[in-house]
């Protein structure tokens, strides 16, 4: 994988990274490829051991990362652990101090995010909230979308920093609008899943070739990002997305907390919840989110593969510098 453009500012700035799961492990690989000096964090000592190979430095608790660190992420599966690692005696705002950034990249709830942000700017620090949009293959290559909410001065400082792990870059605003349209981005990718898992069962059940559908959905007014990348890793039967029930049951329940925090009747979020709910009973919550499709399948008995798709997706564009998506329509 190539390295981007070398900057002075990666030897400058110190970056902790606490939180090394399917995303934010290829997250701070980007950040630790193009130059930064890192420090990493995660309960799991198999996931730390392969960064300290590749030069990044360990951190034995949150409060340490904090200490020694310009600027710490945060990238963890839910508000509840994210609050745990910043606010436990040794957590990240016990090291704390003036001057330090905060980079909340976890899926989470603009409330928590609000509550944990003035924490740290009572502490003389920043925060920002800066979830990613674009599924694991991306976040691997550091071509992923990156929504980002804080004040401008803030955003300014961490942009080059963003710019080397996403390749689209989004101020949204103040801090805590990231992190709802994050919600409102994977709660359409959900609903599209739902809908992709009827058509192609209903497609199987009519007897038509699947792979002919696939190219048919692609090349049509039905074509979506959702389609293009889980549909194949259903057909192929894998249906490995790096993704699994209860994150998705996680991301569609903040979305319908939010609606309802605004007094939004929604008819399709409580659906979609059902129907999660359910595989999610069936199959387990760590069972990868697109097999919401056997709920179909083994209600008709239908068995929805086919061959010459991949077992999981991978991002073949090159790394290439991120860039500020700029909103021209205000």
């Amino acid at each position: 994988m190539s390295q981007l453009p070398h900057r002075d500012w990666n030897e400058q700035l110190k970056v902790g990274f606490i939180g090394l799961g399917n995303v934010g492990a290829k997250l701070a690989g980007s950040v630790l490829r193009n130059g930064f000096d890192l420090t990493v964090r995660d309960l799991d000592s198999s996931k730390t051991s392969e960064f300290i190979r590749a030069g990044a430095s360990h951190a034995q608790s949150p409060q340490e990362v904090a200490r020694s660190c310009d600027v710490v992420i945060t990238c963890l599966p839910s508000p509840t652990i994210c609050a745990s690692v910043m606010e436990d005696d040794d957590g990240v705002l016990a090291g704390l101090s003036e001057g330090k950034i905060w980079v909340e990249m976890s899926t989470t709830d603009q409330q928590e995010v609000l509550r944990l942000a003035q924490k740290v700017q009572d502490l003389g620090g920043s925060a920002a909230d800066c979830p990613v949009s674009g599924g694991c293959h991306r976040a691997a290559t550091g071509n992923i979308a990156i929504l980002s909410g804080c004040e401008r001065e803030v955003f300014d400082r961490i942009l080059p920093l963003l710019q080397a792990m996403g390749r689209q870059v989004l101020h949204t605003g103040d801090i805590g609008s990231a992190s709802i349209l994050k919600v409102v981005t994977n709660y359409l990718a959900t609903a599209n899943l739902a809908s992709i898992c009827e058509a192609l069962v209903t497609t199987k059940a009519s007897g038509l070739d699947l792979a002919t559908a696939y190219e048919a959905i692609r090349i049509s007014s039905g074509n979506s990002f959702v389609h293009e990348t889980e549909s194949q890793v259903i057909l192929n039967g894998s249906r490995d997305i790096n993704f699994t029930m209860d994150l998705v049951l996680k991301d569609i329940s903040l979305f319908q907390e939010i609606a309802e925090r605004h007094h939004v009747p929604l008819e399709i979020s409580p659906l979609l919840i059902e129907i999660f709910q359910d595989a999610e009973k069936r199959y387990g919550s760590r069972e990868w989110s697109p097999n919401v499709i056997r709920r179909l399948e083994d209600a008709t008995g239908l068995d929805v593969h086919a061959p010459g798709f991949p077992a999981e997706i991978v991002d073949d564009e090159p790394e290439a510098p991120g860039a500020e998506v700029v909103t021209t329509r205000n």
